[in-house]
């Protein structure tokens, strides 16, 4: 059972009828894809969850453009091409259903196609560092959202949640913690620049698990 307040909010963003396109914000390893997770569970078949990181570069062409080292930094992403999508997803036509690409941490890599998005889905959650952001193609997102959510955390929290999912994935320690450094942490403080932004902020607790 999710929280009272966001089950509130979550019901009045559905009652206004049609396609609905909800966005959750936050710092790295604040809870996003945790929050993303319940709503879609309490949802089932109403909700679709379309996650921004699905846009990543290819690790590839982050080498050609000499970007790897700062892998999740906002020019690591295809925004136009996310933009695009939910621009696609605003206006569903009957019928069809748009195909959109995930992340797999396990290999660092986004793989295209494997999100379906049915027409009939009345709510799209998707999830991300940038979608509060006024620089380039980020600067559209916002319009093309119905509400979007900040999700809140202790720092401390937060820093420890990054510190397992890297350590989780393949990096040690020392490793995870000086890309917590030097990589997470810049992005954190400009996405916190943006928080003030968001229609709601949550902030995590037992409920999520529950």
């Amino acid at each position: 059972m999710i929280d009272p307040n966001v089950r509130e909010r979550l019901d009045a963003l559905l009652a206004k009828g049609g396609r609905r396109i909800l966005g959750i914000a936050g710092l790295p390893g604040a809870g996003k894809s945790t929050l993303a997770a319940a709503l879609l569970a309490e949802l089932g078949d109403l909700a679709v969850g379309v996650p921004m990181d699905g846009f990543h570069l290819a690790n590839a062409e982050l080498r050609r453009l000499g970007r790897a080292a700062r892998k999740g930094a906002p020019d690591t992403f295809d925004a136009a091409g996310y933009v695009a999508l939910l621009r696609r997803l605003r206006s569903p036509m009957a019928g069809e259903t748009v195909y959109a690409p995930a992340f797999h941490r396990e290999i660092e890599e986004p793989i295209a196609g494997e999100v379906p998005i049915p027409a009939e889905a009345q709510l799209v959650i998707t999830e991300g560092n940038y979608l509060l952001m006024e620089d380039g193609p980020w600067a559209d997102i916002r319009g093309l959202l119905d509400e979007t959510w900040f999700v809140e955390v202790d720092d401390a929290q937060r820093r420890t949640q990054l510190l397992e999912r890297h350590m989780r994935y393949g990096r040690e320690r020392q490793a995870a913690l000086d890309w917590i450094e030097h990589t997470d942490e810049p992005n954190a403080r400009r996405i916190a620049a943006t928080a003030h932004h968001a229609d709601f902020h949550v902030r995590l607790g037992a409920w999520v698990a529950s």
